[in-house]
């Protein structure tokens, strides 16, 4: 039996008493979204004394919205951007290693139905192979009309000419996010969710620490540390304000945000195990339509957006531009009436600021890392695909801003995730619905708490909501239904009709108030369409 990372790692009253008792530690954390969880894996197994602070849920933001994919970027590849692909490549086959239980290949075709567009995309993903090498998780196929018709059976047959199919990878990002956290923490890093950071502490002009809050029972902490980093995303503005208020040192935003809106589907829509690509849709964006737990994603838009709301919701325009472009290619155009989730998140695009005085260094693999004159480090931009090269990336800057000595290398590349069984056995189907399989090597430990026979929705146990509650700092209904199982993504009616009863397990596990009205409303928000 696989030994369960310590119960005491999640344990709330453990936590903020250590969190109480701490000195200084080496790094202190912003956020815990991939950047920032990836960050404190890779620095705890470097040997430095790790706090992870996160003012809300960790994957609440941007890190628990993606398309799901674990990709090269296909589209990077048509914007000649070599270098980022063959990275974001070799990251693929990493992250597919270390979390086997919660990413796997998975086969694209991209339709065609103008004779010139087989050779034309297929001799470009052919590149894309030739960039994995030995990191190629398939080799890229021609297909006749009928393979491709055998492949996605939900498309249109008329004017079909053939296709092309290639491989990328899918993975589930929030319970990645959880994943990482519990690794983190298992190597010496304490790791908190809903203790949002209030200030920054300087001296003489340097960072020298944070204060935080405790959400839930309103005590506050101070915490010093060697170095600060800035991990929040979109939101890293609002902590390089109070860095250049406290040092009397205007700051230019570096964020420019916008958003991605993704609509969910029956997988009667795209029956089978194969996504598609749609490489140019009528206002030259990409169109996925992803299987994934049973359901289809549908997307996605690249829309400015002036706000930074934390949830944000989609424009009229976008949810008509996704419907109107998949009814093109789909045998059954999905209509309103169909659509079982809507759920948008923002991007970090990234504009570095200039003429700070600061240490900017924008990287090639789209995020920046940037060291104020006070000493904070700011890490934004980039994509799941890379959040561990990014990681890797902020430990440089800071030795090399002598923020820390020099570091060992970093040991993530072949560092499994918890729920991971050595071999890359346990590898999880993405397409079907959710299942024990997503545990991996602690689906037993799961299958021993109280209710494992008890389902709430499909793939859905009792047992893996007090799993949620004891072992991955879940602490609302909204973390439950959202993040730790994905129900509110795949279908937000069933979520909230199971809602009550989830409530009332949260609420025996944690002792705490679930949040059930508030789940209730986001709910609606997530079944609401713009008109």
């Amino acid at each position: 039996m696989t030994t369960l990372v310590s119960p005491k790692l999640a344990d709330r009253t453990q936590q903020l008493a250590a969190l109480a008792g701490l000195d200084q530690v080496d790094l202190a954390i912003i956020g815990g979204g991939a950047s920032g969880l990836g960050l404190a894996l890779d620095a705890a197994l470097r040997g430095l004394s790790v706090v992870l602070l996160e003012s809300h849920d960790f994957a609440k933001g941007t890190s628990s919205r993606a398309t799901k994919l674990v990709h090269g970027g296909v589209r990077y590849l048509a914007q000649g951007n070599i270098a980022l692909v063959r990275e974001a490549l070799q990251e693929r086959t990493t992250l597919l290693h270390n979390a086997p239980h919660l990413a796997r290949p998975l086969p694209f075709v991209m339709p065609s139905y103008k004779c010139w567009e087989t050779p034309f995309y297929g001799v470009g993903l052919k590149m894309y192979d030739a960039l994995a090498g030995k990191a190629g998780l398939g080799s890229t196929q021609f297909l006749s009309s009928t393979q491709t018709l055998q492949c996605l059976p939900g498309i249109k047959a008329r004017d079909l000419k053939g296709g092309v199919k290639y491989w990328d990878g899918q993975f589930d990002d929030a319970r990645l996010a959880v994943a990482l956290a519990r690794t983190a923490a298992s190597q010496g890093a304490l790791v908190l969710n809903y203790c949002p950071v209030t200030d920054l502490v300087h001296e003489q002009g340097r960072v020298v620490g944070l204060r935080c809050q405790d959400s839930e029972t309103g005590t506050q902490y101070t915490v010093r540390a060697k170095c600060v980093v800035n991990a929040t995303g979109v939101w890293v503005d609002d902590i390089r304000q109070k860095d250049g208020d406290a040092t009397g040192r205007a700051t230019q935003p570096m964020v420019a945000p916008s958003q991605g809106v993704h609509l969910v589907v029956d997988s009667e829509f795209l029956p089978g195990d194969h996504a598609m690509l749609v490489p140019k849709t009528l206002d030259g964006r990409v169109l996925f339509a992803v299987p994934w737990l049973g359901k289809v994603i549908l997307g996605t838009t690249d829309t400015p957006r002036q706000d930074l709301a934390r949830e944000p919701d989609a424009f009229a325009e976008e949810v008509e531009f996704i419907l109107s472009e998949a009814g093109k290619y789909l045998h059954r155009a999905p209509k309103r009436s169909d659509v079982r989730s809507i759920w948008v998140g923002l991007r970090p695009l990234v504009r570095p600021p200039q003429n700070e005085g600061g240490n900017t260094k924008k990287i090639s693999r789209e995020h920046t890392v940037l060291v104020s004159p006070s000493g904070l480090v700011t890490v934004t931009g980039g994509k799941w695909t890379t959040y561990r090269a990014m990681a890797d990336d902020v430990l440089e800057k800071c030795v090399e801003n002598a923020l820390f000595p020099r570091l060992p290398p970093s040991e993530t590349s072949d560092f499994l995730l918890v729920g991971a069984q050595p071999g890359g056995s346990g590898r999880v189907s993405m397409t079907t619905a959710p299942s024990l399989e997503a545990y991996g090597s602690e689906a037993e430990w799961v299958q021993g708490l109280p209710g494992a026979n008890t389902y709430l929705a499909p793939g859905l146990t009792e047992a893996m909501l007090r799993f949620a509650a004891r072992y991955e700092y879940a602490r609302t209904v909204e973390d439950a239904l959202a993040r730790r199982s994905r129900l509110l993504f795949l279908d937000a009616r069933l979520a909230a009709e199971i809602a009550p009863e989830v409530a009332a397990i949260m609420q025996e596990e944690t002792g705490i108030d679930p949040q059930l009205a508030g789940f209730l409303q986001l709910t609606e928000q997530y079944l609401r369409l713009p008109a």
